[in-house]
């Protein structure tokens, strides 16, 4: 299509070369009085074959820019959601989300007014100018010595407005990540009163923005200027030699006016052709950008897998001896686990806070993988699984427990679209869902809002644990799952849990005596190391910070 659109661009370019021509020719034809006509219909058709054939033309550049603007927000999308969990870590989502919206934008110039312009534009521009040799090579040596000079200026103009235009689009990625840092926690923002100062965050990114993009149309600007003088001077020029020329004899005032008329459609090839580099100055910056997010380290794509049959086997999972810290510049989170949890049952995680209790649920989700030693799941290295297979077997309940924006049916339904209505109901029976539904104006349909703000901390809290249930999970990871609900819903939760245990085999991370006192084994953990295994009885008499634990944290006398 870009070709085509190319095509159409030198067709309507050669149908304008033309016209200097006819014109000679008529001028030609009233001089000896000959009959014109001829040479009228033909320039009438130059005229009408050229609007159309422009407009055609234009539709077809315009079309296909769209479609690679379509194309390369698809692909950076789908990119940016199979990226590594680290990478995402590093950067800054509202960054990230510039990049798919404002970046690829400016794509529609690069394809139309600068790859496409350059092209047909150069080609134009030569064509002109070997039709100007062709009417006089004398005239035409003046005409590039004025263009040469206009040429030089322009290249030195042309990197800095590169600079500024990445420049430009950085500041856009930082205003959009100071954004969607305030918006990610308003109600923090106002009871902090920190609203003037993260409004000036956002407005030193948009100026930042203002500054260098005002930079960038100041020498766009000046690039436009130098080519449009360098037309006015040889305009000027070539009316001086040639009008001495026509003083001498040596070319007709025809010949003059038809390469007159070769500087004046100089005008557009020239223009086209400067901004085709000045545009792409702005796209390029952009490009690079995108190409940037797209280098950053992601999960190769795959096709989902399907989810486990109902009553599949448990999984079993071991940690061999394994060393895991988040970055090379940041101390170990742990130092040699090792611990078996058989298929089937329950096993709780408790440790102080910092001991690397959820970082061990990310690990078996692989969103990080180890610094050394072996994960297995089923006798299998984690690195041996395809990850849709591993995580289509994982049910995982996030500690903060996330809901997505839209309705509570496509949060329930986001790890199983393909629920039916008999699952659901018991689902949302065994997660106390049930008198929500019931409350809720539109049921199922109604919409929680953003990151679920309609909901309280426990109701989110039971949707996640419900979404996770119904992908009939082989391994269920809870990260403190029951931290926000009250003492009647933890209780029917934990209940819940316990019967789950029975067919599946369950991690919790925990911080509450009661889901602690059910488990089928505890695994103690601090500053990164197991240091003790075993139930609540004997943990209680044999280890001392699982006693304190115990005795503190949970809530309950030793």
């Amino acid at each position: 299509m870009l070709l085509l659109g190319a095509l159409l661009s030198l067709i309507t370019g050669g149908t304008g070369l033309a016209l200097p021509l006819v014109t000679r020719s008529l001028i030609g034809g009233l001089a000896h009085h000959r009959s014109v006509s001829a040479a009228l219909l033909g320039m009438s058709a130059l005229v009408v074959a050229n609007a159309a054939i422009g407009a055609l033309g234009s539709y077809v550049l315009r079309r296909t820019a769209e479609s690679v603007v379509l194309g390369a927000r698809r692909t950076l999308s789908s990119y940016l959601l199979r990226l590594r969990v680290s990478a995402v870590d590093g950067s800054e989502p509202g960054d990230l989300m510039a990049r798919v919206t404002s970046d690829t934008t400016l794509l529609r110039e690069v394809t139309t007014e600068s790859l496409v312009g350059l092209g047909t534009g150069g080609l134009t521009l030569v064509a002109t100018l070997v039709m100007m040799g062709v009417v006089d090579p004398v005239l035409l040596g003046v005409t590039v010595g004025v263009l040469g000079g206009a040429a030089t200026v322009i290249g030195v103009i042309v990197p800095r407005i590169n600079r500024a235009s990445r420049q430009a689009q950085d500041a856009v990625g930082a205003m959009g990540a100071s954004l969607e840092r305030v918006l990610g926690a308003l109600r923090t923002v106002k009871a902090s009163g920190a609203e003037h100062r993260e409004e000036r965050a956002v407005h030193d990114a948009a100026e930042r923005s203002w500054r260098e993009s005002v930079r960038a149309a100041k020498w766009s600007a000046a690039a436009g200027n130098t080519a449009g003088l360098a037309l006015q001077i040889a305009f000027i020029t070539v009316l001086a030699v040639g009008g001495a020329r026509v003083a001498t004899g040596a070319i007709d005032v025809g010949t003059l006016i038809a390469f007159l008329l070769y500087v004046f459609y100089l005008m557009s090839p020239i223009q086209e052709v400067v901004g085709a580099v000045t545009q792409y100055q702005a796209g390029a910056a952009a490009l690079a950008r995108i190409q940037e997010a797209l280098r950053l380290p992601a999960e190769p794509a795959a096709e989902p897998a399907p989810l486990p049959e109902p009553g599949a086997r448990p999984a079993a999972v071991v940690f061999d001896d394994v060393r895991f810290r988040y970055a090379d510049d940041l101390p170990y989170v742990h130092h040699g686990v090792s611990f078996a949890v058989p298929a089937l049952g329950m096993t709780a995680f408790v440790g102080p806070s910092g001991a690397g209790k959820t970082t061990l649920f990310s690990l078996i989700e692989r969103f990080y993988d180890p610094t050394s030693g072996r994960i297995t799941v089923d006798g299998r290295d984690l690195a041996d699984w395809p990850l849709p297979e591993l995580r289509s077997a994982i049910g995982y309940v996030e500690q903060d427990a996330p809901v997505l924006s839209g309705s509570l049916r496509d949060n329930l339904l986001l790890g199983n679209p393909g629920a039916d209505e008999a699952e659901l109901t018991r689902v949302l029976k065994t997660t106390r869902l049930d008198g929500l539904v019931a409350r809720l104006p539109k049921g199922l349909d109604t919409l929680v809002g953003h990151r679920g703000t309609k909901l309280s901390g426990g109701e989110r809290q039971r949707v996640a644990i419900a979404r996770a249930l119904l992908r009939r999970p082989r391994l269920l990871l809870l990260d403190e799952a029951t931290s926000q609900l009250d003492a009647v819903n933890e209780a029917a939760l934990r209940d819940t849990v316990t019967e789950v245990a029975r067919a599946t085999t369950v991690l919790v991370v925990a911080h509450r005596l009661s889901t602690v006192t059910t488990a089928d084994r505890i695994v103690v953990m601090d500053a990164g190391r197991v240091r003790a295994v075993g139930t609540h009885r004997e943990l209680v008499t044999r280890d001392p910070l699982y006693a304190e634990l115990a005795a503190t944290q949970f809530l309950a006398s030793g």
